[in-house]
């Protein structure tokens, strides 16, 4: 199918040029043959294509209903819709896309959730994004929260003039994991980010107090006068299970 560029550009959709490249983000996942892959935002389909070439079992979702439409015709399995309300399958499964710009976030917020069975997700994101989303510091609440069960690392930078529109600005490939171990338990996923969500509005201090944060920050290595963002997730981890133990 012909990508009509200007079509796309107001949904923030940038789409890969080459199904070369495209391959080699596929083989860069560790993408296996009788994966279950999830293809978010699949747009003309060159991702879906490089998927299906390596023997993952694809779905391709996509919220333009002419592009799904083309999908259905070449693919077994497509879903109409928004991917940022992707109803997730029961079993463990991987993703690889190509995001749209203006809603990556949003698909992230319902990926990588404690409960979901992600096992691992490659995504292309505007480059401040996907930065963002893996820094260590300054660290942000919602970059933490997700810590808790997964490891974010950008693994490389994909320039604009491989995308058709081309965008304004480079983009990152994010690399989500998920741990082996968790920091938090997936059953205190709720508490944990209610935790963090008062920490970060008004410091470390309003969950932790002064007496056990000096003895804490010595033990578990940051300032006493740090301020949120100056913890990463493994602190802000070993700080909730303090809280949650009553060990303040």
């Amino acid at each position: 199918m012909a990508v009509r560029p200007r079509a796309r550009r107001g949904l923030g959709r940038h789409f890969l040029r080459s199904s070369k490249l495209a391959a080699e983000l596929v083989r860069a996942a560790g993408i296996r043959r009788g994966d279950l892959v999830y293809d978010l935002g699949a747009g003309a389909g060159i991702l879906t294509s490089a998927l299906a070439r390596a023997g993952a079992r694809v779905v391709a979702v996509e919220i333009d209903h002419e592009l799904a439409s083309d999908l259905r015709c070449r693919f077994p399995d497509v879903v109409e819709g928004n991917a940022a309300r992707l109803e997730l399958p029961r079993e463990p499964f991987k993703a690889v896309a190509n995001l749209p710009f203006a809603g990556g976030t949003a698909i992230l917020r319902r990926l990588l959730r404690p409960e979901s069975p992600l096992m691992t997700a490659d995504v292309v994101l505007e480059w401040s994004v996907a930065a963002k989303r893996a820094a260590v510091w300054p660290s942000t609440q919602l970059s933490t929260y997700w810590s808790a069960w997964f490891e974010l690392s950008v693994v490389r930078r994909l320039p604009r003039s491989v995308f058709a529109p081309p965008p304004r600005v480079d983009a990152g490939l994010l690399r989500v994991v998920r741990r082996g171990r968790p920091l938090v338990a997936v059953k205190d996923g709720r508490a944990y980010a209610a935790f963090l969500a008062r920490a970060y509005r008004d410091g470390p201090r309003s969950v932790i107090p002064l007496p056990t944060m000096k003895r804490l920050a010595t033990e578990l290595g940051f300032d006493r006068h740090a301020v949120p963002r100056d913890l990463d997730a493994r602190q802000w981890a070993a700080l909730f299970e303090h809280a949650v133990r009553k060990d303040v």
